[in-house]
């Protein structure tokens, strides 16, 4: 289970590790799920990982994240 932390409406998309906590940053806004949607495309193209084998376990309305990854 990976701990993220969210930064919607950020002026790039970018992928941060520090301390095994991820720190994603999406230009998408956090409407509609478009940022739950660009965090998952983010981390699945980073951890070099189909987009099918993440799935947020908690947090889905929250700036923190759990993210569940199988296939690793």
């Amino acid at each position: 289970m990976l701990e993220i932390f969210v930064k919607t409406n950020s002026k790039k998309d970018e992928v941060i590790v520090e301390n095994d906590i991820y720190y994603v940053s999406t230009k998408k806004p956090a409407v509609d799920g478009k940022a739950n949607d660009a965090v998952i495309y983010l981390l699945a193209k980073y951890l070099g990982l189909p987009k099918s084998n993440l799935e947020i376990q908690r947090g889905k309305t929250s700036k923190r994240k759990y993210i569940k990854v199988t296939g690793r």
